[in-house]
């Protein structure tokens, strides 16, 4: 438990280099919707190594173990950190690689970017609110000492919440195809580039 605490410490070290490193360019927020992706990543970076020595301490995983709050914690790093900053590390890298000046649709990024995200809040929200509700029933108790809930019930109670977790899933998986398009049209971009304008060269200038 304490070296789970302790490794906030370089997680956040981290986190606030990454937040510094970007501070420079906050004004591009409006117009760059791949600097949108770096920016909740490193948020989302931040929440998850919190979140995880948090789970360590004692008295909080009591609560949490065997329920859906770990996988909420969990995809919280890898819907929000790994796959966003690798979203945006290859919509930055790919026009570079293809030779094209950017990718075919910046809107589509922007959608994607808010698609994602809403994906990512729904489904690990659902599941920190459906993990705490489990933990809560399973040590209930009634003043026997026998369970209050059985298995089912709260099976049954957290029914709701992995359908909001449904649509937080297929959210991210919409967004996904819709950068899958942008980057089959980007692929066609660099294959038929747009023709250059042919500079016709002037006859006095010549003769000068």
């Amino acid at each position: 438990m304490v070296f789970s605490i302790i490794l906030l410490a370089p997680s956040w070290g981290g986190a606030m280099n990454g937040i510094l490193t970007l501070s420079g360019v906050w004004h591009k927020l409006r117009t760059d919707p791949i600097l949108k992706f770096l920016i909740v990543a490193i948020s989302f970076y931040m929440i998850a190594t919190f979140e995880g020595p948090m789970l360590s301490i004692r008295t909080v995983n009591s609560l949490s173990h065997y329920t859906d709050w770990t996988v909420g914690h969990v995809h919280a790093g890898a819907l929000g950190w790994v796959a966003m900053i690798s979203v945006g590390s290859i919509y930055s890298l790919l026009p570079r690689l293809l030779g094209v000046e950017q990718m075919y649709s910046t809107k589509w990024i922007d959608a994607h970017f808010w698609i994602h995200t809403l994906g990512v809040v729904f489904y690990i929200a659902s599941m920190w609110i459906a993990g705490v509700m489990q933990g809560l029933m399973w040590r209930a108790t009634n003043p026997d000492g026998t369970l209050t809930y059985s298995f089912i019930e709260a099976l049954q109670a957290t029914y709701p919440y992995y359908l909001v977790r449904l649509g937080g899933g297929l959210l991210v998986l919409a967004g996904m195809g819709l950068m899958a398009v942008n980057t089959w049209k980007t692929f066609a971009l660099a294959r038929n580039p747009a023709p250059q304008a042919v500079l016709i060269p002037d006859p006095a200038n010549a003769r000068a």
